[in-house]
């Protein structure tokens, strides 16, 4: 076709990834695609952009991209002055508190609001919703602990926080289901794959109690130099499509976040697999002796077994349970990822018993062996429901592809976290209803029909934290943009003197109209207040006022007699520059500097901001409507802040202070592109 081809690898260098953008069509995971993007926004020189425009983009597994992974930001990080003490203080006193019980179930609104609860023990945990409240005893021995008088003043936040972050370490976060430790460190695995996520960490300071809980070296919290979520930054695209087998459950959420329609293309030969109906037992433990059967079974006979697991603690208690049978197998589990190619190549030969999890749930062809379609082609056996059908439906899909034979069925049991968090009182009733003998199996319309409302009721939770997600992001998104488009207008060497000259002209203004107006008498005009202010941005002569000033009393005469000064003191300061174009490129280093600096600040600031706005609706206000407010107005300080601060460097600049954009980048913390080494972390 004449059509030009190119790769980007995580090792490739700028100038490779250069070359391999400029091609017609360049393939790169999702991961680069969006780091590369951040990248070239805090890049000081236009030769070191890499990337071109956003044109078009296929995305292969779609929903795991703009689905599954849409909560996860991509954030580009440096690290912060902040001990790590705290941490480890912290987390000994959580192994000294007891885990208490409540009368009722707390919800967050209680734990707010302060409702009375029967409680005992030091703090309660919501396993539902993923949360950790103290008790009013455990309130005391926090304070206690640290000698503090009362844990609720703002002096004492941070304890508050670091404490609960401790409690949720123990409680909510589970070593080889959430994450696992190798090397000293803490790794997190990818709930949705099953795979270790190299570099990610999770965030708020959670990592950072995880690795005290787990006694590893605890480093340093980071500060967030750039970041994006994969919703805003594919949004930017003119033209996306995608594809996957497992988009149709999210049809809703394509078109109204997106913008892109679900076309179920049918399959080129048909589906021969026999999809069998769930198998219920009451407990984990006949659950587990009914797969261990099957598996006996089918390997008696030849026929290849592919065991699908949530997380790696099923993986191993299931490897054992075959063991103890005798039964050969493989795991293929985040600890031993490094197999997975071999592994997977041998999954669909004759014989061959595979555990493992959600890692060979997504795109993976098994191939089948010589004389296995015969014996029913591959068995797949899910041991648990996942929270959603599309991974349930990607594990099914790794039996009876292109039109092979192949079998799928799902054990569960009423211990199943899917079953206890979402009401298996139901299902109990019926089970004694039907008066169902020990080890027996259940099949009925009313479980099925329940397992699936409980699906539906998490996706749709789900969908309804992303779209809020989203939602908010939109706000950090509109600034970001008009952030990068500054940023790119310095970069594409524009004359930034009428920018420049407007930012003096306002921070004269702000700070007149804080002092004076129209309708205050001139002789109570704070002009030691202003000054004190002014003069040290932009050196003005001592303000005073002149008769005719002090006559009319107009605040806009005034104003514009100090604007006047200002621009004949930039003026004098272009002079200074034999050549013009001097004072122009040190115009743009200022820039670059000083919006660099103040954007990564007030990307933190929003943060906490969106941290602590979900108290509001308990004040009967709309947190996501304050959020934008607050947003707002915080956005507008940064941007005075950025005026203010650009107007005192120029105005005290000397001509033989040679400003290079390499010097200030030392400064910023964006110099060159040794943020390729910088991690992005998970949140």
């Amino acid at each position: 076709l004449g059509l030009t081809v190119g790769v980007i690898l995580n090792s490739d260098s700028n100038d490779d990834r250069r070359e391999a953008y400029k091609c017609d069509i360049t393939y790169i995971t999702n991961n680069e695609l969006g780091f590369d993007y951040l990248r070239d926004n805090m890049v000081i020189y236009k030769e070191r952009l890499v990337q071109r425009g956003l044109h078009y983009c296929i995305i292969d597994e779609i929903d795991s991209i703009l689905i599954d992974e849409a909560r996860t930001p991509l954030i580009i990080s440096g690290q912060s002055g902040k001990s790590t003490d705290i941490y480890k203080m912290c987390d000994y006193l959580a192994r000294r508190m007891e885990r208490g019980t409540a009368s009722t179930e707390i919800s967050k609104f209680d734990a707010i609001m302060g409702t009375e609860i029967q409680e005992d023990g030091d703090y309660l945990v919501n396993e539902k919703d993923k949360y950790v409240v103290l008790t009013a005893q455990g309130v005391k021995e926090v304070e206690q602990f640290f000698h503090i008088k009362n844990l609720a003043d703002p002096e004492n936040l941070e304890i508050q926080h670091t404490i609960i972050l401790a409690l949720r370490a123990h409680a909510l976060m589970h070593r080889d289901q959430d994450y696992v430790v190798k090397d000293d460190q803490v790794l997190i695995v990818d709930s949705f794959t099953g795979r270790i996520m190299p570099g990610r960490r999770f965030s708020d300071g959670l990592h950072q109690a995880i690795e005290a809980k787990e006694n590893v070296k605890v480093k340093r919290e980071s500060k967030t130099l750039a970041t994006i979520t994969f919703q805003n930054f594919f949004n930017k695209y003119d033209k996306k499509a995608g594809m996957t087998g497992t988009a149709q459950t999210e049809e809703e959420e394509f078109r109204e976040i997106y913008g892109m329609d679900v076309v179920v293309v049918p399959t080129n030969l048909p589906i021969a697999r026999i999809d069998e109906d769930d198998a219920v037992y009451k407990t984990k433990k006949e659950k587990l002796n009914a797969i261990v059967e099957q598996v006996y079974e089918a390997n008696q006979k030849g026929q290849p077994v592919l065991v699908g697991t949530v997380n790696i603690d099923s993986s191993e208690e299931i490897s054992a349970l075959l063991q103890k049978r005798g039964i050969q197998h493989k795991v293929l589990n985040a600890k031993f990822h490094e197999m997975e190619a071999e592994i997977i190549a041998d999954a669909g030969q004759r014989g061959a018993v595979t555990i493992a999890t959600n890692m060979a749930g997504r795109g993976t062809d098994i191939k089948l062996g010589e004389g296995v379609a015969e014996l029913g082609g591959l068995m797949v056996i899910g041991t648990e429901r996942h929270e959603s059908r599309r991974i349930d439906n990607q594990l099914r899909g790794r039996s009876g592809r292109q039109g092979d034979p192949g079998y799928s069925k799902f054990y569960l049991s009423l211990q199943d976290d899917l079953m206890r968090l979402f009401g298996s009182e139901k299902v109990i009733k019926v089970y004694d209803a039907l008066r169902i003998p020990e080890g027996e199996e259940i099949q009925h319309k009313t479980i099925t029909r329940f397992i699936e409302k409980a699906q539906r009721k998490i996706e749709s939770n789900n969908f309804a934290i992303r779209k809020n997600l989203l939602e908010y992001d939109e706000v950090n998104n509109e600034q970001r943009e008009v952030i990068y488009a500054e940023r790119r207008k310095v970069l594409d060497g524009e004359n930034m003197r009428d920018t420049i000259f407007g930012m003096v002209q306002d921070t004269v203004g702000r700070y007149v109209d804080m002092v004076a107006s129209n309708e205050i008498d001139p002789s109570e005009w704070d002009l030691k207040e202003l000054n004190d202010t002014l003069r040290p941005i932009i050196p003005l002569q001592p303000i005073t006022l002149n008769e005719d000033e002090k006559k009319k009393g107009s605040a806009a005469l005034f104003k514009q007699r100090l604007k006047d000064e200002a621009a004949k003191l930039y003026e004098a300061k272009e002079a200074e520059f034999p050549n013009p174009e001097t004072m122009r490129e040190m115009e743009r280093v200022f820039l670059l500097k000083v919006v660099d600096r103040k954007w990564m600040d007030n990307i933190d600031d929003m943060d906490q901001l969106r941290q602590g706005i979900g108290l509001q609706s308990y004040g009967s206000r709309d947190p996501l409507v304050e959020y934008k407010m607050a947003g707002y107005d915080m956005f507008n300080e940064m941007t005075n802040s950025i005026k203010e601060d650009i107007s005192r460097l120029i105005m005290h600049v000397k001509i033989e202070e040679k400003a290079e954009r390499e010097e200030v980048a030392k400064v910023t913390g964006t110099n060159k592109d040794t943020t390729t080494k910088k991690e992005p972390v998970k949140r």
